[in-house]
């Protein structure tokens, strides 16, 4: 059975950082892709980095966060930096189809 948790949310300052946390269990990530997705309240999911048949970021956030991967902890990590409001949603990762619950983002002003 897999099972992928998301962690690391929380509130923030404008400017600030998080690193966001996505740990999948039961299958390995090993040749796996994840992708990141956020959603705001009343707003559509917006895909924020990552695919199946590459890698990229969404214009949105270019140059303010960094993934990267931990194979041994089959984890993948999100950084974030320089947050802003508009930032603020949960956060989810998709790996291969399997969703955790998210985690939550929040940026105050």
């Amino acid at each position: 059975q897999v099972q992928v948790v998301e962690s690391g949310g929380g509130l923030v300052q404008p400017g600030g950082s998080l690193r966001l946390s996505c740990v999948v269990s039961g299958r390995t990530i090993r040749g796996k892709a994840i992708v990141w997705y956020r959603q705001a309240p009343g707003k559509e999911r917006e895909w924020v980095v990552g695919s199946w048949m590459g890698s990229d970021f969404a214009d949105s956030v270019k140059g303010r966060i960094r993934i990267s991967r931990d194979n041994d902890k089959n984890a993948v990590y999100l950084q974030m930096n320089n947050l802003k409001p508009e930032d603020t949603a949960t956060y989810y990762c998709d790996f291969d189809n399997y969703w955790g619950q998210g985690t939550q983002v929040t940026v105050s002003s």
